[in-house]
């Protein structure tokens, strides 16, 4: 069976995580993918050595596609690379502002040699305003968005763990240019798009925004606990693992009360008895809770609730994701070596999932060169 994008051309001048993520879920789908590198390659390849001598971010995000090594202050390679997208359905850059326009690569003049071609960068800030020539490291946009000031505990402001901020602008990036080649379709014509990762993590950032210009609030960290519900956060079982439950109407308090608690007489307690009481007096109902389900371990607790159709959850390691019953795999190849990995997480039914490469710097650099100058 053909994959969606079979056929369609994407030529990627990136580094880092966003512009990969994005041509990573293009390469997915049954796009090709040529992957412009330095000669010393993408500097993502070298964030660590943990995956057989590869970094983990670089073995996510750039496997199935191919390395070309390109100089763009060499006149022939400019020219190359040039002919290339110019034959290309979807060119993507997130080279620094104005950098790609230095080199002659920038996404007008190729639009203007190819006009069905769709382009698309990707910066840290926007192309224009205050901030455009700002570094933008993934936790420095955390930052700037208020994102670091709700996430962590009421003492001290947190990070997200991951690169989150690149990763939902890469995303914002690949729905982006499915909605340009679907527009091409209808026109004939490409489209020009930009996305930045201070944007895309400020629209995810709206709903607490909205809290405090329009609620005139201010929206409180509280580690794993939520600001107008409760109980909602994470308790320790007996055996030490923690266990997060979610109380959202008044059948699961009930069922919380006297059918995992064993507390037959707490759900009417008037300090508890409704929602607000139980945010106001978190404090104590917290402790209620804790003294409880330290007294039975984990599977026990997980039991009851999953019984009685309460939400919850494990508080999981990565140690413990890696064993997860729901968690799905596939294979990818590094050199002559075999790994699994996370699979993608769409399914679309009846496309399977090609075990794919990571490819060594200009890998394919040789024939590339040798296509695009016959």
């Amino acid at each position: 069976m053909l994959k969606s994008l079979e056929g369609i051309l994407v030529v990627s001048l990136e580094q880092a995580v966003a512009a990969p993520l994005c041509s990573l879920r293009l390469a997915e789908a049954g796009a090709r993918v040529i992957k412009i590198e330095r000669a010393e390659g993408d500097f993502a390849r070298y964030y660590d050595k943990d995956v057989k001598g590869e970094s983990a971010y670089f073995v996510w995000l750039n496997r199935g596609k191919e390395s070309l090594v390109i100089d763009i202050k060499n006149k022939e390679d400019l020219s190359l690379l040039k002919k290339i997208i110019s034959s290309a359905d979807i060119y993507i850059q997130n080279l620094a502002p104005g950098a790609s326009d230095r080199a002659g690569l920038d996404s007008k003049v190729m639009r203007d040699l190819n006009p069905k071609l769709i382009t698309c960068d990707i910066s840290g800030y926007g192309e224009a305003g205050p901030y455009r020539d700002m570094k933008a490291y993934d936790l420095l946009v955390q930052a700037e968005t208020g994102l670091c000031s709700v996430t962590g505990t009421p003492e001290e402001e947190g990070r997200v763990g991951v690169s989150v901020c690149d990763i939902a602008c890469g995303m914002n990036a690949h729905s982006s240019i499915l909605q340009a080649l679907y527009a091409r379709e209808k026109t004939g014509k490409g489209t020009a798009i930009q996305v930045s990762l201070f944007d895309g993590m400020a629209d995810w950032m709206n709903v607490p925004y909205l809290q405090t210009v329009y609620g005139n609030r201010s929206v409180k960290r509280l580690g794993l606990s939520h600001p107008s519900i409760a109980p909602y956060g994470a308790y320790y079982s007996k055996c030490g693992k923690k266990i997060l439950i979610s109380i959202q109407n008044k059948r699961e308090w009930v069922k919380l009360c006297t059918s995992v608690l064993m507390l037959n007489d707490l759900y009417a307690d008037s300090r508890f008895n409704e929602p607000t009481k139980r945010v106001k007096n978190r404090i104590e109902l917290d402790k209620i809770i804790s003294n409880e389900f330290v007294k039975y371990d984990k599977d026990l607790i997980v039991e009851r609730l999953r019984k009685e159709k309460i939400a919850c959850g494990v508080l999981n390691s990565i140690e413990d994701l890696e064993k997860h019953p729901q968690l799905r795999k596939i294979k990818c190849t590094i050199g002559d070596q075999e790994i699994d990995l996370i699979a993608p997480p769409s399914i679309v039914l009846g496309e399977e999932n090609i075990i794919s490469k990571v490819p060594r710097v200009g890998e394919n650099s040789i024939n590339i060169r040798e296509e695009y100058n016959e």
